[in-house]
């Protein structure tokens, strides 16, 4: 992606947590030269590989799976974003309007996995990781070991993460001021996340 060098983050750690606090993803392949994405949960190994391991499934029914091992895969996490007024600058040059925003990009080789005991794992892995544990419900295997035939699971080996936080950083420090507080101002809460972030300080720094 376009990534000019004032929002360039490059910390593994700070990318992951994205990675982990946003785990809804979009997984975009290209198959005769024609993209298709698969918006699905997924869990971040981040002990294996270089940058970490992502693990999902997608239904058998999903055609993506049959050209998963084609080539390389791009997988999108969207974290927290804002529109950003110019009012909220402050006395100053003019301004446009923007957005702030977080995102992540992890490149890498997907391979699809076969073994029903790694699967029913990853499947199990998922729910632990979503399920309340206070919330009654826990999984039936038995059942669960049907339904999984329905699914592909495979594993992604992260080989280039891309960061880009834009939160203001070309801006002066009191016209980011401004916007920060603006935003957690808000009553949306996805508003208030890009403030906090803004408040954390730059983690390309």
């Amino acid at each position: 992606m376009y990534i000019p060098s004032a929002f360039a983050v490059d910390d593994r750690a700070a990318l992951l947590e994205v990675m982990r606090q946003h785990s809804f993803a979009t997984l975009i392949t290209v198959e005769d030269g024609q993209p298709f994405a698969t918006h699905l949960p997924l869990l971040i190994d981040a002990d294996r590989g270089a940058h970490g391991v992502l693990v999902g499934h997608v239904a058998r029914g999903n055609p993506q799976w049959r050209h998963l091992e084609a080539g390389e895969a791009l997988v999108i996490f969207q974290g927290p974003h804002a529109y950003v007024s110019p009012a909220w600058y402050g006395d100053g040059p003019p301004n446009v309007p923007t957005w702030n925003y977080i995102a992540v990009h992890a490149y890498g080789a997907a391979r699809i996995i076969a073994d029903p005991a790694l699967v029913a794992g990853q499947l199990r892995a998922l729910v632990e990781a979503h399920e309340a544990a206070d919330s009654g419900w826990s999984l039936d295997l038995a059942y669960a070991g049907k339904a999984q035939a329905g699914v592909v699971a495979f594993e992604l080996e992260i080989t280039r993460l891309e960061g880009k936080f834009k939160l203001s950083q070309n801006k002066p420090a009191a016209a980011r001021a401004g916007v920060a507080a603006a935003l957690a101002a808000s009553p949306r809460d996805h508003e208030r996340a890009v403030a906090a972030a803004m408040l954390a300080g730059d983690p390309a720094q």
